[in-house]
């Protein structure tokens, strides 16, 4: 294996020796349908660094990168920015190889890392804005609780005004290319908001705090390198910027239709609604259960205005599918949202009731009560829900 990973040097100091995880397709109930990567990142100076490690399986992936630059056993430092497994996984296996002279944490990760694993040494703790020397090279940590852990932080390399994002700025996409310029942008712009969506979206605030303390300090950022996905070296300013819109969570002009059907009679509704919205010039995605994961969901409710759920009912509550993508989509807690509930039943209607609770939890505007329809819509049922989705339309566009 030592002969077949080899690491990639991005300056003359530091060089990527992650892994690529080409076969996840499940993070946390995120749909990962073009695989991951776990990066970590190894410094050559006087004192050599490791900046994180990676997922437990691909340590002798990591491994065998380093050894194309340099023996594991000369590594001085490591630096754990995150002590999620996916960064952490191998790191009590790469300690007892390496056995560096320091390990290095935020405050929050020397606890949270004791608390993972038997660590066999010291950790040193590192605070907001503190500096370690590594010879010609040095390394500034900067808190960054609950993004998107309480103990996370990033660093930067002055010398090289490399900024290690950690979670932060990062994608799920596998790819032998780790540039993202070499990555077609569409594919970056969908993986990125996608990311956004299913992991950062609760901290939005944060996010925009930390975009304005990379101003505050003036970071020169040439490169951006997170712990997924591409290193950036290109169009920094157009990727945060990116980052800014998703946090700003300005509503588009757009509105995400989501069912469940049993025998059409919901779905002829989710339709009828769907026209409405669409007749006042509203982009309208419509997202039935079969095919519409999670995460997708999440994706598209992220920039947009509207939010219309609807489920029949089964065993007196909405259908399972549609409560899974409510409870899923209630935790990342989006905004701004305009919407309302439906839904078709047979002798008992309980299923819209519900989803128009949790659309209540969830802060959404409701522009209606709950629109029932029993057994199959007649002609003036599906005017109703075209009139419903106009107004939706209406509101959207005010």
């Amino acid at each position: 294996m030592r002969d077949s990973f080899k690491a990639v040097k991005i300056t003359d100091s530091v060089y990527w020796v992650g892994a690529i995880d080409w076969k996840i397709r499940d993070f946390h109930g995120y749909l990962t349908s073009r695989g991951s990567t776990y990066n970590a990142y190894l410094i050559i100076d006087e004192k050599i660094t490791l900046l994180d490690t990676v997922k437990a399986p691909f340590k002798d992936e990591l491994i065998a990168r380093i050894s194309s630059v340099i023996d594991p056993e000369k590594i001085d430092y490591i630096v754990s920015h995150h002590s999620e497994m996916d960064h952490s996984g191998c790191l009590p296996e790469i300690i007892e190889l390496v056995k560096p002279e320091k390990l290095f944490a935020s405050k929050m990760g020397v606890k949270t890392l004791n608390e993972h694993f038997k660590i066999n040494i010291d950790i040193t703790p590192v605070g907001n804005g503190e500096k370690i020397s590594l010879g010609k090279n040095s390394l500034i940590f900067y808190e960054t609780r609950l993004l998107h852990w309480p103990e996370s932080m990033i660093s930067y390399l002055p010398e090289e005004k490399i900024l290690f994002s950690q979670d932060g700025f990062g994608m799920h996409l596998a790819n032998y290319e780790i540039y993202a310029d070499l990555i077609d942008e569409s594919i970056l712009y969908e993986e990125g908001k996608k990311y956004y969506a299913n992991i950062l979206l609760p901290y939005s605030k944060l996010i925009l705090k930390l975009l304005n303390t990379i101003k505050e300090l003036g970071l020169d950022i040439k490169i951006l390198a997170p712990d997924h996905g591409p290193v950036w070296r290109k169009d920094i300013d157009k990727y945060i910027g990116w980052y800014e819109k998703w946090a700003t969570r300005k509503s588009e002009n757009k509105a995400v239709v989501v069912y469940a059907t049993m025998w059409g009679s919901t779905e002829l509704m989710a339709r009828a609604i769907s026209e409405g919205i669409a007749s006042e010039g509203v982009e309208v995605k419509l997202m039935p259960h079969t095919g519409s994961h999670r995460s997708d969901i999440i994706t598209e409710v992220l920039c947009a205005g509207g939010f219309v759920v609807g489920a029949p009912t089964i065993n007196n509550n909405m259908f399972p599918k549609v409560a899974d993508y409510l409870s899923y989509i209630k935790g990342l807690k989006p905004q701004n949202l305009k919407g309302f509930a439906f839904g078709s039943y047979g002798w008992s209607g309980e299923g819209a009731t519900q989803i128009q609770n949790i659309l209540k939890e969830m802060k959404v505007e409701l522009i209606r009560d709950e629109l029932k329809v029993k057994y199959v819509p007649t002609e003036d049922d599906l005017k109703q829900c075209y009139d419903a989705g106009k107004l939706l339309g209406q509101k959207i566009k005010s």
